[in-house]
């Protein structure tokens, strides 16, 4: 047959034609551009399982629904496209519930499918139902629960639509189990349009106009660049802006990597254990630009003393977010790049902002960041050194949630952007290392390095299985302290020295674990050895597992104690 004849039949036949529902949804996602997947299979999801089977696209088998949905949020993070997670109903679906609600909170494009009961036991307490909807409303950006197979085509646009746009978010589609099966007619929407949905992606103009007029009346400007710099892929449009005005930038734990760190105006980040420089910037700044941040409580310490003399500028594609937790004197409703865009197209200008340079970097020289070698131990603070430099800096990196999260942000020098996966808003233990897995496989090209504590690893650590399986080159780097290290040092800090199930003095042996799953492990006590053994397993090809036993008591400094402002950091110095 003709080969532009069989062409124009097959794009004939894909027009109305009859599918069950689970062909539907791979269809779906086939015509979404979707190349992989992250799941765990079970009975309610089966038939779209069979599907998959059939079409051959890739599925990434988790090993647990939190592995699975951990992943597609690394891999969301660095691709920037959703992350699609499928699981069953009941267990399955409750056990993703944590990444919906990690996802919604850190503006991750998520689209998770979960199984469900077949629509004539629902409300029946039948085997292995849950009320997703009802669960994941206050977690999702949107939800569906399809009723009727010819709802599919359009739900999964929708989904993808809502998902990926404004302020990015996870999208929950509960797909009972007879609806997967049935029979009706596929035809994709091109196009979608949802009146009520409608986010504001362009700025006022003259909302512009009056940042630009504070910017010229400004003596000690600052910007704040948070993760929506990077999830509007606005890194670029930033740095411009910055320089052409000469503007120093403070960066939120979320928005590493948005402004490179090496430049001159970076004066990295802020927050309860920011750098002293950027923290009190944010405190003696006459005007604040925050681009695409929160205000959340880690950043902003206590709102009383809170930026006292700054002119607050907001811009931020969720309209919520301006005045919400800082009154806003200049509110800008934007996608963060297109405002910065914008912004760049003005023929302003400054005085340089001179004097104010200058006093910043007498800050830097005078409270750098700090820490005390003893010869004996190593210390958390220099083995993050050591993988900055075996890195060049060129890895992407991730982590769980504590002391290893904050000593990771403060010295590993993140210029590029995309390149910082954590857990910012929810501080998901577990997080860590799935999201490298999802990481590694958006950039395949990329060296993966996972820096996870020894107590958030043993939460997800089954996940090996996908390393040994294919061979995934991941390096897991476990900062070993023997303890839950932010929960023992707040221990020691505010309730006397009182170390309440927070002490863990037998682990597992993890280079056997590793062993187990054919995985090569490196276990390093000597400080002298650090170096070496990094060097040697960074460069092995596949999957790496490092043990680095740390400094047991090392505490994460400077910090913001609870209550306090920016001016009134502890552990400034020595």
């Amino acid at each position: 047959m003709d080969l532009e004849v069989e062409a124009k039949m097959q794009a004939a036949e894909q027009t109305d034609t009859q599918m069950s529902g689970s062909q539907m949804i791979l269809q779906s996602l086939v015509e979404e551009g979707v190349d992989i997947i992250f799941g765990y299979p079970g009975g309610a999801i089966l038939p779209t399982y069979d599907e998959i089977y059939k079409k051959g696209i890739r599925h990434i088998l988790a090993r647990h629904e939190q592995g699975a949905i951990h992943a597609a949020e690394g891999y969301a993070r660095v691709s920037g496209k959703a992350g699609v997670c499928i699981v069953t109903s009941g267990p399955g679906a409750t056990n993703v519930v944590t990444g919906i609600a990690d996802a919604m909170i850190d503006s991750l494009p998520l689209i998770v499918i979960s199984g469900q009961v077949a629509t004539n036991v629902i409300g029946t307490d039948a085997f292995q139902e849950a009320d997703m909807v009802g669960i994941t409303m206050p977690i999702t950006k949107h939800n569906f629960q399809i009723r009727d197979v010819q709802e599919i085509p359009t739900v999964m646009k929708q989904a993808f639509h809502i998902a990926t746009t404004g302020r990015p978010g996870p999208v929950l589609i509960d797909l009972p189990k007879d609806v997967s099966t049935n029979v009706g007619t596929f035809n994709y929407p091109k196009h979608i349009e949802l009146p009520g949905y409608q986010p504001t992606v362009q700025p006022n103009r003259l909302q512009i106009k009056k940042l630009n007029a504070a910017i010229k009346e400004a003596k000690r400007p600052v910007i704040l660049a948070g993760a929506g710099v990077l999830l509007s892929g606005g890194s670029s449009e930033l740095a411009t802006f910055a320089k052409t005005r000469n503007i120093p930038v403070v960066t939120t734990l979320l928005g590493l990597g948005s402004f490179p760190e090496s430049e001159e105006l970076s004066l990295g980040m802020a927050g309860m254990h920011g750098l002293y420089t950027a923290n009190m910037a944010l405190h003696e700044s006459d005007l604040l630009i925050n681009i695409g941040a929160r205000f959340d409580d880690r950043l902003t310490g206590n709102l009383d003393h809170f930026a006292p003399n700054a002119t607050i500028a907001h811009v931020d594609v969720d309209p919520a977010e301006i005045g919400k937790n800082i009154d806003t004197d200049i509110p800008i409703v934007s996608d963060a790049k297109r405002a910065l865009e914008i912004l760049n197209t003005s023929k302003e200008e400054n005085d340089g902002f001179t004097a104010w340079h200058e006093h910043l970097t007498s800050y830097q020289k005078e409270n750098p960041l700090w820490y005390e070698e003893d010869g004996e131990t190593l210390k958390p603070q220099k083995l993050l050194e050591l993988i900055y430099e075996e890195t060049n800096g060129e890895a992407i990196v991730t982590t769980d949630v504590g002391q290893h999260q904050m000593w990771t942000a403060q010295y590993y020098q993140f210029d590029e952007p995309d390149h910082w996966v954590t857990s910012g808003g929810l501080g998901t233990m577990g997080f860590g290392f799935p999201a490298a897995i999802g990481a590694q496989f958006a950039k395949p090209d990329k060296a993966v390095v996972a820096v996870i504590g020894d107590a958030g690893f043993q939460m997800t650590l089954q996940e090996l299985s996908i390393l040994q399986e294919l061979n995934l080159p991941v390096k897991i780097v476990i900062v070993n302290n023997a303890s839950l290290g932010m929960v023992r040092q707040w221990q020691q800090l505010f309730y006397e020295e009182r170390y309440s199930h927070s002490l863990f003095p037998i682990q597992p042996d993890f280079i056997k674990l590793a062993e187990a799953y054919n995985i090569p492990g490196f276990k390093v006590e000597n400080p002298d050895e650090a170096r070496d053994v990094l060097k040697k397993g960074l460069e092995m090809d596949g999957p790496v597992l490092f043990d680095f036993r740390v400094t047991s008591l090392e505490n994460v400094y400077p910090m913001i104690a609870p209550g306090k402002g920016h001016q009134e950091m502890e552990g400034v110095k020595p």
